[in-house]
């Protein structure tokens, strides 16, 4: 059985060393071969050119394909290890035409596993663990009123006047900005055109209350049934979100009204010169420490009284190790890697596991990641 990494890029480097490391036979492929022998070169010589061919060529019944890529490769990948009876890990988010392959990976026995990075990835193991308790408490009635929050970014560990700072292109970044989302707020479905015309305030139960600015992303709906909500029950609030620093929607009031008037190529070459801007005046300095927060919480109230109340709290940042982000992320991956190399997760397309023990287990390694994480109950 063989490990087939694809992609050395910045947030790929400290889950790829923790399985070369624990003596795991992976194959390293990256488009440039030498910035992977930087990254990794002091621990393995198995590093090839990425090639769609040549993997397939490679790739045997029961080994792992792990994708690091950008999106559009996920798919041709997964397709690829069904071929070949071989499995499949990612941190991405699930695409329709990624679920469209479980029951082509259940007949063939092997597991396509994706949004086991940071977010979606950790974000879903607190979801999960939150739920399972509140579920086994005194508290749980199915009548009662719930609101679910899970909000998570990387800032800047030391602020500065952007109150963002780039890891990598922020195009990215940009281009998030132009996507709508929806989510529920007051019992009601909240559908928001743009980040900026949602923003609120959020109190994060550090050991240092902390105020951030957060807005939802993306279509939070769906994790509802994910997360284990029954439909019939009352759901006031829920919100996967984006968290920034307090501040940041003063600083980039300008981004956004430039962004809102942005259309067809002039408007992406624009967003093109904005990224390099951005890249030049608030890219991370060399050694210089991210940060990455992390608040997921679930709350039940009967009669207008919160009767149930816990929120996990993450709190992580670089460190000599690497960034914290890179942490978070890859080593997840590497967690989902070596469960599926152990059979513990069944053949079909999973996101990150709701199973009690696969989550402990990795609520276990991941509190080794980051600087503060607890369970906060807010009725103690």
């Amino acid at each position: 059985m063989r490990i087939h990494w694809c992609g050395t890029g910045l947030s790929a480097i400290p889950g790829l060393r923790r399985l070369i490391e624990a003596g795991q036979n992976v194959i390293v492929w990256n488009r440039t071969v030498d910035k992977a022998r930087e990254a990794v070169g002091d621990l393995t010589d198995d590093i090839r050119a990425f090639d769609l061919g040549a993997i397939g060529a490679a790739l045997e019944a029961g080994d792992v394909v792990v994708s690091m890529l950008p999106g559009d490769w996920h798919v041709p990948l997964a397709e690829l290890a069904i071929e070949k009876g071989a499995n499949f890990v990612s941190s991405s988010y699930i695409a329709p035409e990624m679920r469209a392959l479980d029951d082509k990976a259940k007949a063939a026995g092997v597991a396509l596993v994706n949004e086991v990075g940071l977010d979606p990835g950790i974000d879903h193991l607190m979801a999960h663990a939150l739920m399972a308790d509140y579920r086994a408490s005194g508290a749980f009635d199915p009548a009662n009123n719930l609101s679910f929050i899970s909000y998570c970014g990387g800032v800047p560990k030391i602020p500065n006047d952007f109150r963002y700072k780039f890891s990598w292109s922020p195009l990215g970044v940009l281009k998030a900005l132009r996507s709508p989302s929806r989510s529920l707020r007051d019992y009601s479905e909240l559908r928001v055109d743009r980040p900026w015309d949602a923003i609120s305030s959020y109190t994060a139960p550090l050991p240092e209350a902390e105020e951030f600015e957060v807005y939802p992303n993306r279509d939070s709906l769906p994790f509802m049934a994910d997360y284990g909500f029954e439909a019939d029950w009352p759901v006031k609030d829920f919100v996967r979100g984006t968290l920034r620093l307090g501040g940041w929607a003063e600083a980039w009031a300008d981004v956004f009204r430039e962004v809102e008037t942005l259309t067809g190529p002039e408007g992406d070459a624009r967003l093109k010169e904005m990224s390099d801007q951005f890249w030049d005046e608030n890219a991370y300095d060399e050694g210089e420490p991210d940060r990455v927060v992390l608040c997921v919480g679930l709350t039940a109230e009967k009669d207008g009284k919160e009767v149930w109340h816990k929120t996990y709290v993450m709190d992580a940042w670089g460190d000599a190790q690497g960034t914290a982000m890179a942490r978070l992320v890859s080593v997840t991956v590497a967690l989902a890697v070596e469960a599926v190399i152990a059979g513990r997760i069944e053949p079909g397309v999973h996101a990150a596991p709701s199973a009690p023990e696969l989550v402990g287990d990795w609520m276990g390694e991941i509190g080794k990641l980051a600087q503060h994480l607890e369970v906060v109950d807010h009725l103690a």
